[in-house]
């Protein structure tokens, strides 16, 4: 499996509070962006792989809602997690 557990408490402990620091949005938005780079990688090959297409696409929103919440909470926050991410709007 591409995400293993030592993995996620890896960006969970970078972006997080803490390894066990899940529910924090940088925490989430990190993860998400992990593997929204992996499925885009993945559909390069597999073009034709609808139902990842439509994960991403998922992914993307649920990223895109929880940038959103950061940016209403701590404009601070949420412009050094874009930095740090290299995300672009």
């Amino acid at each position: 499996m591409y995400l293993s557990k030592e993995k996620k408490q890896e960006i969970f402990e970078k972006y997080g509070k803490s390894n066990t620091d899940t529910g924090s949005p940088e925490s989430q938005i990190a993860l998400f962006s992990y593997r929204i780079s992996h499925l885009t990688e993945h559909l390069k090959s597999n073009r034709k792989d609808y139902s990842t297409s439509r994960s991403l696409k998922m992914m993307v929103g649920k990223r895109r809602r929880l940038l959103d919440y950061l940016k209403a909470k701590d404009i601070e926050k949420y412009r050094a997690l874009i930095k740090e991410l290299g995300i672009r709007r």
